[in-house]
C-alpha cells in the first residue's frame, strides 16, 4: 500500500457493522500483531471494540474453514485473515499459500461477503517482522491496517453497488 492509500480518509463504516477476524497462532507474534493494528485501523472507522469477533485457529492452513464458518454467520459483514508462512526448503509453502487463497476467494464469493487475506508469504522472519510493524515503527509497512482498510473500503463500495 502506498503512502497516498495510507493517508487517504477511510469512509465510516455503518453503525450496526459486525467484522471477523481469523487469526494463526503460528508465529503468533506476526499475526497478533497485525491483528492489533487491524483492531485499531476498524475503530477508527468506527467500529465498536465489541463489534470485532475474534477466532483463533492452529496456522495459516485452517485460515479458510474458521473464515467460510465466520462469513456465514448473517451479521458479520466481512472477515479478515492473518496469518504467516515462512518460505522453506521445500514448496510446502507455496502449496499451503495457494490453497488457503483459494479456499478464501471461494468462500468469500459464495458467502456475498469480503474475506481479506492477511497471510504474509515471506523468505525471512525478519521480512515478516518489517510487514507486520505499524508504519510509524521503524519502517514497517503495517499489513494489519492495510488489510482493514481494506476491508473498511470494500464494504464501503458494496454497499454502494447495492443501491438503486
Amino acid at each position: 500500500m502506498s503512502r497516498s492509500q495510507a493517508e487517504r480518509e477511510l469512509p465510516p463504516l455503518a453503525p450496526d457493522s459486525r467484522i471477523g477476524a481469523v487469526v494463526s497462532q503460528y508465529h503468533a507474534e506476526i499475526s497478533e500483531a497485525m491483528l492489533a493494528s487491524a483492531r485499531e485501523t476498524l475503530q477508527g472507522a468506527g467500529l465498536a471494540p465489541d463489534r470485532l469477533q475474534v477466532a483463533r485457529v492452529p496456522g495459516a492452513f485452517e485460515l479458510p474453514l474458521a473464515a467460510d464458518m465466520m462469513a456465514r454467520q448473517p451479521e458479520i459483514d466481512a472477515v479478515l485473515c492473518f496469518g504467516l508462512l515462512l518460505q522453506g526448503e521445500t514448496i510446502h509453502d507455496r502449496v499451503i499459500a495457494t490453497a488457503v487463497a483459494d479456499g478464501l476467494v471461494r468462500s468469500s464469493v459464495e458467502n456475498e461477503k469480503p474475506i481479506l487475506f492477511g497471510l504474509l508469504t515471506c523468505a525471512s522472519l525478519g521480512q515478516a517482522q518489517r510487514r507486520a510493524r505499524r508504519r510509524d515503527d521503524a519502517n514497517g509497512l503495517d499489513k494489519g491496517a492495510e488489510v482493514a482498510r481494506a476491508a473498511v473500503e470494500m464494504l464501503a463500495a458494496l454497499r454502494q453497488i447495492e443501491q438503486p
